[in-house]
């Protein structure tokens, strides 16, 4: 096992940039008194939620620091994910410093600078992306999303001062609106190389033997280091833990662990909506290097390992008002939290959520990874449903549904939503601008309604088939069951709709429901141009990753299904049915196209609507065959 190698006391190192000091005059001393910061990178983040990292020589950047600082530094943009805007004939990019987020230092331990000793240092500033004069980057889309919501929810107080009241608020005396987030990231870590069966795997899930248990060896060194890295950079770590998924590791003559393969968990605090994802983004940085310095492999793959739990990133979301004395007042919270569950204004918020999620669906579930995550059975959020709790004097929480209410009757600021869906791969800048788009659209119908919260929470609970004047009629909203064992799958499709099962369906989406997709372009946020570039840029890498990843993976998985010795009858017969599936999927002949070869041609076609078929149908064909196989292997055996 490779230990971490010594690191610097923190008093030693500069991890953050002061915000006043976020100017050519305040950050040269920084980089002057620190000689072990080498280099300054501007940090992008494009449609597909990929970080830039423009790295420059600290002394180039010290001569045009003023330069660099007010209009940045180009960048060729067929590099980044813009398909459809930084064209290879007109690809130039300029990459330009968000001054109003946080600056840190990104250290590599593992290279010590000469000079001084110390690990060698780079600067991050979290930057802008702009094409012809317009931002197109997630964080200038979640900005203006934030923007957008400011002014909207603030106009709103204004005109509706008793759903203000209902929320505790005096109007007059609100000075702005905040949009809060958090994340909770999930992520599986492990020995490199370490394989262990999908069947211990499953057992140990069943059993719990891994859920909130103590961490021991490397695992436990990593995650303590990596708490304490994010207190240096200011998140204000809440807690690490491990996670369902998991089996115990071997320990070797050595006295250490091997063979690790564990799930866990760390959350952080709460923050302004933008600063949130940027935190997010550095965790995942942090995170994955101190753990890799300790000998371990970090994924934040949503589903790495297929029958297992997968990897969930439940984002937290909310509105405060900022009050001209200073305090604080959340927007989602009742006046009397032990009468009611929200306020008018969070009644909205989260029927706006459920009622627009088709149009957000394709901003948080993108790629095959993710769909393999959303299936019943592993607490994943598959129906558009939410939960409030069984009683208003009793928070509780129903881990089955889509969006789930989270409370604390001392302590209205607690008032969120808990957004069940996205994973770590989900693009956050996009996730969370469309959520912002939907509560607004929400909060402004219900406060322009002028019902009280009671009757808001009525219409949000009502039945399919109960007319109402903002959901959909045919739909219902809430549910406080486990929606996998209370309901059948075909009643779960009926009341909550049926759940997209490829990208491709998820990205139909956008045009099927060109009324919800029309609430994300409100405002300006969400434009024609963005939301056709993500979405070439998903169908292209769902393609490629299906025709060149994911069946020649498929392919090897039916090659190893081979006929074994010492069969009796029962065997020959499930060998029969196995043969027929594995040419099924692999082998072209006379009058008889292969699914895998009919998935390279739909796929090298460009007709998505078959490539989505046919990844289904091979799917469901890949199950039957493992499935099968899986009972004759044991029975020869």
């Amino acid at each position: 096992m490779k230990r971490a190698e010594k690191e610097p006391p923190v008093k030693e190192l500069l991890y953050l940039i002061p915000a006043a000091d976020r100017t050519p005059e305040g950050l040269r001393p920084h980089l002057e008194r620190h000689p072990e910061i080498r280099f300054v990178s501007f940090a992008g983040v494009d449609l597909g939620g990929n970080d830039t990292d423009e790295r420059i020589p600290v002394g180039r950047f010290l001569a045009r620091i003023e330069d660099y600082l007010a209009a940045g530094i180009q960048t060729d943009g067929s590099s980044v994910v813009l398909p459809g805007i930084a064209a290879l004939n007109d690809c130039k990019v300029d990459l330009t410093a968000d001054a109003g987020a946080v600056w840190y230092v990104d250290y590599n331990h593992e290279f010590p600078d000469p000079s001084c000793g110390r690990p060698v240092g780079t600067l991050r500033i979290p930057s802008f992306l702009k094409h012809r004069g317009r931002l197109v980057d997630s964080r200038a889309l979640l900005k203006s999303a934030i923007d957008s919501a400011h002014r909207r929810f603030k106009a709103l107080i204004k005109a509706h001062p008793a759903a203000a009241r209902a929320a505790g608020i005096d109007p007059r005396g609100v000075a702005s609106v905040e949009i809060c987030a958090a994340t909770e990231l999930e992520f599986w870590v492990r020995t490199p190389r370490s394989t262990v069966a999908t069947e211990k795997l499953s057992v140990s899930q069943i059993l719990q033997e891994s859920y909130w248990k103590r961490t021991k060896g490397a695992v436990r060194t990593a995650l303590e280091h990596a708490l304490m890295v994010l207190e240096s950079y200011g998140l204000a770590p809440e807690k690490g833990h491990k996670e369902v998924g998991g089996v115990k590791a071997v320990l070797t003559g050595e006295g250490e662990f091997d063979d690790i393969l564990e799930q866990l968990e760390i959350d952080w605090a709460y923050a302004p909506a933008l600063q949130a994802a940027d935190n997010e983004l550095l965790a995942r940085i942090m995170i994955k290097e101190t753990f890799r310095r300790h000998g371990l492999e970090v994924t934040f793959m949503a589903k790495p390992i297929d029958g297992v739990a997968g990897s969930g990133e439940h984002t937290h979301l909310s509105v405060k008002a900022v009050m001209r004395d200073g305090t604080w007042k959340n927007l989602f919270a009742p006046a009397d939290p032990r009468k009611d569950f929200l306020s008018p204004f969070g009644w909205g918020a989260l029927m706006g959520l459920l009622k627009n999620y088709e149009a957000i669906g394709p901003f948080i579930t993108a790629s095959n990874d993710a769909f393999n995550r959303l299936k019943p059975g592993f607490e994943a959020p598959v129906c558009i449903v939410a939960s409030v709790g069984h009683e208003v004097g009793m928070p509780s929480r129903n881990r089955t549904v889509l969006a789930g209410l989270v409370r604390d009757l001392d302590n209205p600021l607690a008032t969120r939503f808990e957004m069940r869906s996205p994973h770590p791969h989900s693009n956050t800048f996009l996730g969370v601008a469309a959520f912002c788009q939907a509560m607004t659209n929400g909060a402004a119908w219900a406060a322009g309604s002028g019902a009280t919260a009671k009757e808001l929470e009525a219409g949000f609970s009502k039945r399919p088939g109960e007319a109402h004047p903002y959901l959909e009629k045919e739909r219902a909203y809430r549910s406080e069951e486990d929606v996998f064992e209370h309901y059948r799958q075909e009643e779960r499709d009926r009341i909550f709709g049926a759940p997209p099962a490829t990208v491709w369906e998820t990205m139909e989406n956008l045009r099927i429901y060109a009324e919800k997709t029309s609430v994300l372009k409100a405002d300006g946020v969400f434009t024609d141009e963005i939301i056709a570039s993500y979405r070439a840029a998903a169908l292209l890498r769902w393609t490629m990753e299906l025709s060149d990843r994911i069946v020649p993976e498929n392919a090897k998985i039916v090659r190893s299904c081979v006929r074994m010795a010492g069969e009796n009858r029962l065997d020959a017969e499930r060998w029969s049915r196995i043969q027929v599936l594995k040419d099924d999927l692999t082998r072209d002949n006379h009058g008889r196209v292969s699914v895998f070869t009919r998935i390279r041609e739909a796929a090298a076609a460009g007709a998505y609507a078959e490539v989505s078929r046919l990844q289904l149908e091979m799917a469901a064909l890949m199950k039957e065959l493992t499935d099968l196989y899986q009972l004759y292997r044991r029975n020869v055996e």
